[in-house]
């Protein structure tokens, strides 16, 4: 009869084993462990930019923040310089998903978008920059596409320049907050910086 008993024991176990996967579930009920809280990438507008893409509105206490410093360099192009708070540019090939204070910034001259940034600096080509003043706005984008944004309004910052020749003096330093200006204002025949 132990063979009766060991029989028993068997199938006790296999019954156990059954019953214990079946309630541990196979995990698509849980949410999957890279997935973000709605709260922390903020809520979606039914704002958009000139573009279409929808503003992600976030916290004013953890948004991200950036200002933009435009310099005239020797060769007549302009050299652009971001200054980033509480955000870290993605590298190429993140997934297309919102993640906290993390993106791309893009990069306008008088409306047109210009490039998408993943670092902080860039060269502007003189031909992009004609005699005259012009709005050189940086704008924060999470990685779906979506602008950053703070009661309502993207968060971007823009320096006025005017370019009137041999363009080689700095403009003043950005001014942080969202929405700063920063203006340049460079004569012709201005000497070397």
């Amino acid at each position: 009869m132990s063979w009766t008993r060991g029989l028993r024991a068997a199938l006790a176990v296999c019954v156990l084993l059954l019953a214990g996967t079946a309630g541990c579930g196979t995990g698509e009920a849980h949410e999957p462990k890279d997935e973000v809280s709605a709260s922390l990438v903020g809520k979606l507008l039914d704002d958009t930019d000139d573009e279409g893409r929808h503003y992600r509105e976030i916290g004013k206490n953890r948004a991200p923040d950036v200002g933009v410093e435009v310099v005239p360099d020797a060769g007549g192009s302009w050299d652009v310089h971001l200054t980033v708070r509480n955000f870290r540019f993605s590298p190429a090939g993140a997934k297309m998903r919102p993640v906290a204070g993390r993106g791309l910034a893009y990069l306008f001259v008088d409306g047109g978008q210009v490039t998408r940034l993943r670092t902080p600096r860039y060269r502007l080509a003189a031909r992009l920059v004609p005699h005259g003043t012009h709005h050189v706005t940086a704008r924060l984008y999470a990685d779906d596409g979506t602008v950053w944004a703070v009661h309502g309004k993207p968060v971007e910052s823009t320096a006025d320049i005017t370019a009137s020749g041999t363009e080689t003096a700095p403009t003043p330093p950005p001014t942080p907050g969202g929405s700063g200006v920063t203006r340049a204002t460079i004569p012709a025949g201005t000497p070397g910086r």
